[in-house]
């Protein structure tokens, strides 16, 4: 079966710069990771397909070759003798510290591995709930997050105590291996130590020469009063423990808000709506509500209010974050029908219809003489 065309399966076109070929790669890598498709072995194979087509086309002496024979420049004996095959190239690992380590704070420039073969832990992500009381007050939550913690008994080296690694024979400890091909020059990481430079010949029994354990952390965040659904809080050094004694990564808390059963948020103000019955519609009156922070306030509904009218108490919404300010909070008002009326009371009702007049009434009134007039100017 014939390989896809790389141009192809990355979906840009073949004059593409390496902008849009990172960005393209960097969108499907994502779609299609593993973590994302669990048990899906198309997504594996296409995840595969993304990454060897980048690999390639990322590096200007390899793309040349491919622009100009295609898949036969990698086969072996190929046009310009790049033998080895498509699975020689740097491996995906060493795609993504080039891709998604800038984003992470790795990459080969920003010392994903740095020197004696430790490599800078991963970043972990803990989505945590609260509730809106939660968000107004702020509160200091204990979590507890399994993470990779630096092993005790090698303290991150990796050896069994009482020995050191020792500097791969195979790269001297570069972690990365050039093989010259043609008028082609290859870099690729070091099959032996597999870019970390060192390799270990006793490893730690508890570790198994990773420098690193399983376990589970309980930490304490702090939740600042007035934060918002969506907002990340980072806790810079809690995420895994680095490889072979590698700085640890961080830990991003991502934070919701559940919905509230009286109150909607935007922003720093609050929002709820009140229903009141017709007659407090329509001769005034007043009414007591219970704002975030626990007390009763008094609200006043002036004479002939309208369904929809909005309420402002000011300085009653949430906090703003980390300031002394806070929101307002609107009152949506909202009139209530009268249900099951007694004889008497449609009695009473009915009379107060035949002595109503157009000025109790403003707005019907004003629509529906609008509405004559429209349907007067279609029948003349």
């Amino acid at each position: 079966m014939a390989k896809a065309d790389f141009y192809e399966i990355l979906g840009v076109a073949r004059g593409a710069d390496e902008k849009e070929l990172k960005g393209a790669f960097r969108k499907l890598a994502m779609k299609f990771h593993p973590d994302k498709n669990p048990d899906d072995s198309d997504a594996e194979r296409k995840f595969k397909e993304i990454n060897e087509a980048y690999e390639f086309l990322k590096d200007p002496q390899k793309r040349a070759a491919y622009d100009r024979f295609g898949h036969a420049a990698f086969e072996q004996g190929g046009p310009g003798g790049m033998g080895g095959g498509m699975g020689g190239g740097g491996g995906f690992s060493d795609i993504f510290e080039d891709i998604f380590g800038e984003m992470m704070g790795g990459g080969r420039g920003g010392g994903r591995r740095s020197s004696g073969g430790r490599e800078r832990g991963a970043d972990l992500r803990y989505n945590m709930e609260i509730s809106l009381e939660e968000a107004y007050e702020g509160k200091t939550a204990q979590i507890r997050v399994p993470t990779s913690i630096t092993c005790d008994v090698c303290t991150g080296s990796g050896a069994k105590p009482g020995t050191q690694p020792s500097t791969c024979a195979t790269c001297n400890g570069a972690g990365r291996v050039r093989a010259a091909q043609g008028f082609f020059s290859i870099e690729r990481t070091c099959p032996t130590c597999h870019g970390r430079g060192q390799t270990i010949t006793d490893p730690c029994t508890k570790c198994g020469g990773q420098g690193r354990v399983t376990e589970e952390r309980s930490l304490s965040v702090n939740i600042p009063a007035g934060i918002e659904d969506g907002t990340r809080i980072r806790l810079s050094g809690e995420g895994e423990a680095g490889m072979r004694g590698g700085p640890s990564g961080d830990l991003y808390i991502f934070l919701s808000v559940r919905p509230h059963a009286v109150f909607q948020r935007e922003g720093a103000d609050l929002f709820c709506t009140v229903p009141i019955s017709m007659t407090t519609a329509a001769l005034g009156g007043k009414f007591d509500i219970t704002t975030m922070d626990g007390a009763r306030s008094r609200v006043s509904v002036p004479e002939g209010t309208q369904p929809g009218k909005e309420l402002r108490l000011r300085n009653k919404g949430m906090p703003v974050l980390r300031s002394a300010q806070f929101g307002d909070l609107y009152i949506r008002i909202s009139i209530e029908t009268p249900q099951k009326l007694s004889k008497r009371q449609r009695e009473l009702l009915m009379e107060f219809q035949e002595l109503s007049s157009k000025e109790n009434s403003p707005e019907s009134s004003g629509f529906f003489s609008r509405m004559k007039g429209f349907f007067d100017t279609l029948t003349d």
